[in-house]
Parts: C-alpha cells; structure tokens; sequence
C-alpha cells in the first residue's frame, strides 16, 4: 500500500505540474517575441546621397522627387599660381535625377568634357533589413549609356553614329554597419563602341570601392576608390590610374553639398573610371564640388496647390 500511495502521489504531482510549465514556456515565447520586432525594420541613409563622390552609391531618389545635380572639377592643382592651382579651369556636369516609384529611378546628364550626354537608370533589388525580415546588405542595379558630343577627328572618313556610344552596368552593394560607417562594392563593366587602336579592348571591368563616415548629424567623409581589372587600352601604355577620390558630404537644409579632391575629372563612369590619368603622388589632382537640390512632387502637395488655386 505505501509503495502504491507513494506512486500515485508521484503522478498527481507530476500532473499537477503540467500547467506550472505550459505556462512557464507561454511566458518565454512572449518575452521572444517582445525582443524580435514581427515587422520588418529598414535601414535608411547608408548615404547621403545618390553619389559616394564620382560613382553611384545603392541609394536612389524617393517616388515622385527630383534632384538637381551640379558639380564641377577645376584643373590640375600642381599647375601653379599661374592656371591660380586649377581654378582658372573646370568641367562641369548637370544632372537631373527623379524617383518612379519606390525601386526604381531614372536620370539625365549633360558633363562638358568631351561633350557628353547620358541616361541612367538605377533599380533597387536588396534592402538592408532587420525584424521579421533580415537582410544584412542593400543592392542596386545601375546601368547607363552615354554619347560623346564632340566632332569627329577624322570627317572624311565613314564615321558611324554607333560609334559615340558606350555603355555602363555596375551591381551596388552596400550596408550600413552603425550610425557612423557605411560601405560598399561596385563591380562595374564598361563597353565602348570604338577604341583608339585595335590593340585596346572594348570591355573594360573595374571593382568599385567605397565608404562613408559619418562626423556629425550632418558632415560625413566619403572615400572612393576604382581599381581597373581588365582595362580597355593596350596594357604596354602607363598613363592610366585608378581614380581614387574623398570628399566631405555637408547638409545644409534642402541642400547637399560636397567638397572634393580627386586624380580624375571627369564625372560619369566611363570617364573617371576608364580614362583618368592623373598621379596623386605627383600631386595630379582636381578639386571639385557637387551640389545636390531636392524637389518634392508628392500627391498630396499636388492637391493643395490645385486646391489654392
């Protein structure tokens, strides 16, 4: 009898536990999901803009916004007080950039070296999420075509309007790591219509580097760099560099102002990424600044003008 009553005072309890635990594992399952949020959590402002410093960075103009871009690049600073360190010289590009929808956005350029004349569309692909969705990178998908305006060197030949165009593709990768420090990968593929000599390539393929760091609320310094792996001029000539730029992104309201240096001029990819010759240790370098204007065309502020009207 004491063997049975001990047995049955062991299954009461244990029974009797049964809802101490269920409720115990209840308690746990809530604390779980007050720590990992059930929506998904976006990153926002890898960068400041839709540029590092020359190239394209994963960010994109918001649906119905426009951007109105101007940068310039001065001359050479190792050329002296006479040229007045650069200053004296410049190219200058315009740019107008506008958001479609939420993934995709759409731009127009005009760059004063060699007369030049672009389209570009950038698509976002990858978000940087966390929550109920993780994703630990942004990805963005660029790809442009550019015309070279200027005359033909050679007018009694058959020149060929194909021949002034060339194409750029680059995959953007990017993550925010902190508040601070942002980076990201550009492989890039350039293709030309028509080279220099038969001995140059028509394809030329770079990886892209860049970063961010971010000083205040609202000055951050961008560094960039453009290593060519397969270039598309003959591998005897040394003239060509990488393009290394840094820069100081300032916001300053509705603007975005950037202060430069970079060992390349030009300002679309094909230029800075293909055809710069400057040397920084010989002090081969540009300073320059882009200025960024945000406009908003939202629906809603659509609707109070017609309704002011």
């Amino acid at each position: 009898m004491n063997k049975m009553y001990r047995l049955s005072m062991i299954i009461l309890i244990l029974f009797s536990a049964v809802p101490i635990v269920h409720s115990q594992s209840d308690d746990l399952l809530n604390m779980l999901d007050s720590i990992t949020p059930r929506e998904t959590l976006y990153t926002y402002g890898t960068f400041k803009s839709t540029r590092i410093v020359n190239g394209h960075s994963i960010e994109r103009m918001p649906q119905r916004q426009l951007d109105f871009r101007v940068s310039h690049r001065f001359g050479l600073i190792n050329q002296g007080y006479y040229q007045f360190f650069g200053l004296d010289q410049g190219s200058t590009f315009l740019s107008l950039e506008y958001g479609i929808n939420d993934w995709v956005m759409v731009g127009l350029n005009r760059a004063s070296l060699e007369k030049t004349a672009s389209c570009f569309a950038k698509f976002s692909i990858l978000r940087q999420s966390n929550g109920a969705k993780f994703m630990p990178v942004s990805m963005s998908y660029f790809v442009s075509t550019s015309l070279n305006g200027m005359k033909w060197t050679d007018p009694t030949r058959t020149n060929y309007f194909s021949s002034r165009l060339n194409y750029t593709q680059q995959l953007l990768i990017g993550r925010k790591f902190n508040e601070q420090i942002s980076l990201q990968i550009a492989p890039t593929w350039i293709h030309r219509n028509l080279v220099p000599t038969a001995l140059d390539n028509n394809d030329l393929f770079a990886f892209g580097m860049g970063g961010r760091y971010k000083l205040s609320r609202r000055i951050s310094f961008n560094v960039e760099y453009y290593p060519v792996i397969r270039p598309t001029w003959n591998y005897a000539d040394p003239q060509f560099k990488n393009c290394f730029s840094v820069g100081f992104d300032i916001e300053t309201g509705g603007h975005v102002f950037q202060l430069l240096l970079s060992n390349s001029q030009g300002m679309i990819e094909k230029s800075f990424i293909g055809e710069t010759t400057g040397n920084w240790f010989n002090g081969d370098m540009h300073l320059g600044f882009n200025i960024s204007r945000v406009f908003s065309f939202k629906k809603d502020k659509d609707k109070k003008i017609i309704t002011n009207i």
